[in-house]
């Protein structure tokens, strides 16, 4: 009787897992097919994407990504979107991190109330705060260039950025910034060389978050470069593509955003032990 319950406990429990591996495998089919179906689109020329549509390209060409990297243009927003992207992470971890540290370890009158507004401050769509800034840039004189999003960006991804970082200031045991302070750290010492190289897997999850943000933003980039071609990034001239001769061109607009993920993926992939980190920080205590 014992082995025929162990055995159906075993029978069931392999049951499940087969069942869970198959739920993942069904999950991971339906999330990464469009990305390889747009691989494939990328290594064809649009007369073929027109004729049929194929998972596999029947004779790959790599025509689409010489011509990428060989416009000037296009290679242009790629450095654009790179600055414009690694200016707003570096204000909002630099910003961020000092408004997290008050937030997180100063005790202030009114505190909760300044964390609660600046996580209100992401429930607005970017379309609802758009004229006003729009206002704000042209005032500034910055409007049609990349200053114009590196002032803009960081209003969506500096509240983010503080809401999780304060979290993790507000983890740290206070004992750790006791110790600093009798040992004769100032204040600032002890923040930039203590605390900060503790919440690294937090900046590196927050940084990374930020950059993706910025690099993918659309509507601001739009409107504040619209005037100037020179200022524009890899979003703006992705939706504005036209092609190399061709009516539709789907597989060179493809091949451009094959490109764009590249970096992230890249950044993904280097950060990956960093990131895990960040995300699992706190789960476990003791």
């Amino acid at each position: 009787m014992n082995r025929l319950t162990i055995s159906r406990k075993t029978l069931g429990e392999r049951l499940g897992r087969g069942l869970f591996w198959l739920l993942v495998l069904a999950i991971a089919f339906y999330t990464m097919s469009p990305f390889f179906y747009a691989i494939s689109i990328s290594f064809r020329t649009n007369a073929q994407v027109l004729i049929a549509a194929r998972y596999l390209p029947e004779a790959p060409t790599f025509l689409n990504y010489e011509n990428l990297f060989s416009d000037s243009d296009f290679m242009r927003t790629m450095f654009n979107s790179a600055v414009v992207a690694t200016v707003t992470v570096l204000l909002a971890l630099i910003v961020g991190s000092f408004a997290a540290y008050a937030l997180g370890r100063v005790r202030f009158k009114g505190r909760m109330v300044v964390l609660y507004t600046v996580l209100a401050m992401t429930m607005f769509p970017q379309i609802s705060i758009l004229s006003g800034l729009f206002a704000i840039v042209t005032d500034l004189n910055i409007y049609g260039s990349t200053a114009a999003l590196m002032f803009t960006y960081p209003i969506f991804t500096l509240p983010f950025t503080v809401w999780v970082l304060t979290s993790f200031f507000q983890g740290l045991p206070a004992e750790i910034e006791q110790a600093a302070l009798v040992d004769g750290a100032t204040p600032f010492q002890t923040f930039w060389r203590i605390l900060v190289p503790l919440t690294a897997p937090a900046l590196v999850t927050t940084g990374l978050l930020a950059f993706i943000s910025a690099w993918n933003e659309y509507l601001f980039a739009l409107t504040f470069t619209l005037v100037n071609k020179a200022a524009q990034t890899v979003p703006v001239a992705i939706a504005n593509f036209s092609g190399y001769g061709y009516e539709i061109p789907i597989a060179d607009r493809i091949a451009a955003t094959v490109v764009v993920t590249v970096p992230v993926l890249v950044l993904v992939l280097i950060f990956q032990r960093r990131i895990i980190e960040g995300l699992t920080a706190g789960a476990v205590k003791g």
